[in-house]
């Protein structure tokens, strides 16, 4: 027999409080996203407890992540701050993250600005980003040799799917070796201290 789901308590200003603080020590959250959270834990609740107003509640919602907002418990640029070092790091290309940080409720003059910060840190992010990639999912030359030139067409959609144009997908995909897109690497590095070193000089 299948176990009855539990009937959710009726929201009230304070439990409201309290979701929030659990859901923000379990997650990283925008400020939009906390929103988004919470008014579906009130309509959930509204569909058990008619005479909860979910207007009220919506206030409630507002009121409440202005003021994680104004103590830091919330912070947008934090938050997308600490997305975008995690998403690059897993292969997202600079476009997915723009638009993971969109769907996040993030604001787009921030999600620009929090983006311009990999190009401080790498000359090319999207070509460092598709390497990050073939390298955790073992694409194109990190395929065992025997298996690389049948899967190749796979591999290029992979990462054409993962949000990456086709010139880069080939760039990465086609690669001799590892080594080459070690050399990749070490090259961008060196052109983006290159960069920086120039910029400090003016």
């Amino acid at each position: 027999m299948f176990e009855k789901s539990k009937t959710p308590r009726k929201i009230t200003e304070h439990s409201l409080r309290n979701i929030a603080l659990h859901y923000l020590q379990r997650y990283a959250s925008s400020k939009e996203n906390l929103k988004r959270v919470l008014k579906r834990r009130v309509m959930r609740s509204a569909q058990f407890h008619v005479d909860l107003d979910t207007e009220e509640a919506s206030q409630w919602i507002e009121l409440l992540v202005e003021q994680l907002a104004q103590t830091g418990v919330v912070d947008d640029r934090t938050y997308a701050e600490g997305r975008v070092r995690a998403l690059f790091r897993r292969g997202i290309s600079p476009n997915g993250i723009s638009q993971w940080l969109n769907q996040k409720g993030v604001d787009a003059t921030l999600i620009k600005e929090v983006i311009a910060e990999l190009y401080t840190e790498t000359s090319d992010p999207n070509l460092m980003a598709a390497i990050k990639l073939v390298r955790r999912r073992r694409l194109g030359p990190y395929r065992l040799p025997e298996k690389r030139e049948e899967r190749k067409d796979k591999d290029l959609a992979a990462v054409a799917r993962a949000g990456f144009d086709f010139q880069t997908a080939q760039k990465v995909i086609y690669a001799e070796s590892t080594e080459e897109l070690d050399e990749m690497v070490s090259s961008d590095l060196t052109n983006n201290a290159a960069s920086r070193a120039g910029y400090l000089d003016h």
